[in-house]
C-alpha cells in the first residue's frame, strides 16, 4: 500500500511559479500512472495532468504549456511544476495513483493572487 504527501503549495502572485512535491512512503515504480488533480471552492474536483512509468504525461488544457509533471522513480516522487500561474489556479492539490488500487494524498493549497 502507498502513501502519499503532497507539499509545496503556498501563496504565490499571478505569474510566479511553483513546483509541487508528492512523495509516497511506498515504491512508485511499479505504479504505472499518477497525477495531479485539483479541487477549488465551490467547483468539482479535476484532473490536471498525469503520468505514466514510462514518462508519458497528459495534460488539461487549461495548463498545457504551463505546468510539467514529473516523477522520480528512484526517490518516490512526483512534481509539479507549476509556472506563469493565474488566479484560476487557486485551488487544493491533490497527486493521486491511478489503477485497481487508489491513492490519495491529504492535499496541498495554492493560492494565486491577481
Amino acid at each position: 500500500q502507498v502513501q502519499l504527501v503532497e507539499s509545496g503549495g503556498g501563496l504565490v502572485q499571478a505569474g510566479g511559479s511553483l513546483r509541487l512535491s508528492c512523495a509516497a512512503s511506498g515504491s512508485i515504480f511499479s505504479i504505472n500512472a499518477m497525477g495531479w488533480y485539483r479541487q477549488a471552492p465551490g467547483k468539482q474536483r479535476e484532473l490536471v495532468a498525469t503520468i505514466t512509468s514510462g514518462g508519458s504525461t497528459n495534460y488539461a488544457d487549461s495548463v498545457k504549456g504551463r505546468f510539467t509533471i514529473s516523477r522520480d522513480n528512484a526517490k518516490n516522487l512526483m512534481y509539479l511544476q507549476m509556472n506563469n500561474l493565474k488566479p484560476e489556479d487557486t485551488a487544493v492539490y491533490y497527486c493521486k495513483t491511478f489503477g485497481p488500487s487508489a491513492f490519495w494524498g491529504q492535499g496541498t493549497q495554492v493560492t494565486v493572487s491577481s
